[in-house]
């Protein structure tokens, strides 16, 4: 890859719908007066709220109705999903999800429901109530979700000197959008046993920080990631492994199924890795945490800005400087 085809990529990534739906994160931060000096610590994947010794965390996600109309299952089930993935990113385990869903008739909703139920089964976390409209001129739906960690995995604890490992489950397939999807074929057992290994990690102190890989991508969640901690990342392209027959341009900005960047020390790197190997996901180091604030792609010797946090703030919560 050329430094003037790299420089176009980084371009073309920063320009691109779904990292840029993430600056609206700013918008409705500043009208709450939040910043990442707030309770819960906005920013992360969950909030975190001491209790007992460890923490309490509660997430929730919201869905835009082109996704909910295209494939309306689909979109129940990843309202579940997606919230237990937000857990996990924070060390945490899943109790309990309530869901919020607006349709024109029980007939419409009735797909909507049915995703929900069948990923509550799947991954074993209850459905415990939520809010219902069946009189709404469309199809809406929103989730949230209750759980607990002892020991956290934050967005604000990245460093200079860790390695960035991406740990994406790759035996999927694209369903719609840019969305990658490895669970619906997967035996519930190994989605419980797969989103378990985060916890586990943050217990045995092999991760400071990560995140859930978002609807930003690799690319826009390295970006959050590095705006919370205060620091650079970079991102080396020549270690990234898609799927098969995924180009790196649409690898950077999917949102798979089960996807984290994780901020790790050098000397844990390997046994992380293999934890993730052990039951079949792919785990590498995709790139670094630096001093400074760029987010760079780089291939070889050549490199090219992404996003520079510190003159252009992506969520804008104050972060690592809080």
């Amino acid at each position: 890859m050329s430094q003037e085809d790299l420089s176009a990529l980084a371009e073309r990534l920063r320009d691109h719908p779904s990292i840029r739906s993430k600056l609206g994160i700013a918008r409705a931060t500043r009208t709450l007066g939040l910043s990442a000096a707030s309770d819960g610590r906005p920013g992360d994947d969950a909030a975190a709220l001491p209790c007992d010794g460890g923490y309490d965390l509660l997430a929730g996600e919201g869905f835009i109705p082109a996704f909910i109309e295209d494939d309306p299952w689909f979109a129940g089930w990843c309202a579940v999903m997606v919230n237990l993935s937000d857990i996990a990113a924070m060390g945490g385990r899943s109790a309990a999800v309530v869901d919020q869903v607006w349709a024109p008739s029980a007939e419409a909703a009735a797909p909507l429901l049915q995703g929900l139920r069948d990923a509550s089964a799947a991954y074993g976390v209850p459905l415990v109530g939520g809010h219902t409209n069946l009189s709404a001129p469309a199809l809406g739906l929103a989730a949230s979700v209750f759980g607990k960690a002892q020991r956290l995995i934050t967005s604000f604890d990245a460093a200079p000197g860790d390695l960035l490992i991406a740990a994406v489950d790759h035996r999927g397939s694209y369903r719609n959008f840019d969305n990658f999807c490895a669970a619906l074929d997967a035996p519930p057992d190994r989605l419980r046993r797969d989103l378990e290994l985060l916890p586990a990690l943050a217990e045995d102190a092999l991760t400071r920080a990560g995140k859930d890989i978002s609807q930003g991508g690799i690319v826009g969640t390295a970006l959050m990631l590095a705006e919370c901690s205060g620091v650079g990342i970079e991102i080396d392209l020549s270690a990234l492994i898609p799927p098969q027959g995924t180009t790196a341009e649409r690898w950077l900005r999917s949102f798979p199924s089960f996807g984290f960047l994780l901020s790790v020390a050098p000397e844990n790197a390997n046994a992380v890795c293999a934890r993730f190997a052990a039951r079949g996901i792919d785990a590498c180091a995709i790139g670094c945490v630096t001093h400074g604030s760029a987010v760079t792609l780089t291939h070889g010797p050549d490199r090219a800005l992404f996003w520079e946090h510190a003159t252009q703030p992506y969520l804008d919560l104050g972060g690592h400087h809080a």
